[in-house]
């Protein structure tokens, strides 16, 4: 679940599909909610900075997605700037993830429920979205409305 509190229901909800279609719920369960995940399924003991590490998921793929939204390292002190964030703490992940939800113009979509057109938005951030292109495993977007909705976002009719 989102660690930030004063966030519309809808937001906490995409934030916590976000993290089932790039960590997995079994993933979930198994760290700190998915704040301490590295890609390939490693953790980290620190939130004091994003851990940076390299990682081969698969010959030719090399990744520093980390966290519960996977950011890659090369992102995480643009943002940290920018936010003026402290650390790598699940607050500030999920700042980070709102950020990037509205570089993307998403957030007025989800707040009115517009689920897919929401995730399309979203697509080009996190290679697991349907769509996304990356030549990586995406996920359906039948599964990605049931984790939305089974954490309490809501659907206009």
């Amino acid at each position: 679940m989102a660690r930030l509190s004063n966030i519309h229901h809808n937001v906490a909800a995409f934030l916590d599909m976000l993290a089932v279609s790039e960590i997995g719920a079994r993933m979930l369960k198994e760290s700190d909610d998915g704040y301490n995940v590295i890609v390939g399924g490693g953790r980290f003991d620190s939130y004091a900075t994003h851990p940076r590490k390299l990682i081969e998921v698969r010959p030719g793929l090399k990744s520093t997605a980390a966290g519960r939204y996977q950011l890659l390292a090369r992102y995480y002190d643009p943002y940290k700037s920018l936010l003026g964030l402290p650390d790598f703490s699940p607050e500030s992940q999920d700042a980070i993830a709102i950020q990037q939800i509205k570089e993307r113009r998403a957030i007025p979509l989800i707040e009115m429920g517009h689920f897919t057109d929401a995730v399309n938005a979203c697509k080009n951030i996190w290679a697991s979205l349907p769509g996304a292109g990356y030549g990586q495993r995406e996920n359906a977007i039948a599964g990605l409305r049931m984790a939305y909705t089974s954490s309490g976002g809501t659907l206009i009719a």
